[in-house]
């Protein structure tokens, strides 16, 4: 399996790297009142994504990691939201925020796959 691969399914690592990937791609985008609101919620909610499922891997009960990948699963997908108002407001940035978008939607739709198969019952 190469680097690549590997990273692919190594949601730690995924999720890192999508934070620095969001930070790189918002720090390039112009400053103003518009923009400003929306960078910060994107950095917030994208950045967030690794932070909670680092929590979940550490966490002490089943309960405690289905909150943790409930939180991911919703940070991502506000993320897909923050990008599509980014995508409106800069619309020469759109290609790289639909890059970022769709690994957002990816990065959602493990989350919820996770979470679906962590309920109580299993």
């Amino acid at each position: 399996m190469s680097k690549e691969e590997h990273a692919k399914f190594d949601l730690t690592e995924r999720t890192a790297v999508f934070g620095e990937n969001l930070i790189a791609f918002l720090k390039q985008l112009p400053v103003n009142d518009v923009t400003g609101p929306l960078i910060r919620q994107v950095v917030r909610s994208g950045t967030s994504i690794g932070a909670n499922y680092s929590e979940a891997d550490e966490a002490g009960s089943k309960k405690q990691f289905r909150n943790f990948i409930s939180i991911c699963k919703r940070e991502s997908k506000e993320t897909k939201y923050w990008l599509r108002m980014v995508a409106t407001t800069v619309p020469d940035q759109k290609s790289d925020a639909r890059r970022l978008w769709k690994e957002a939607d990816e990065l959602n739709r493990i989350f919820a796959a996770i979470h679906r198969n962590s309920n109580d019952d299993n």
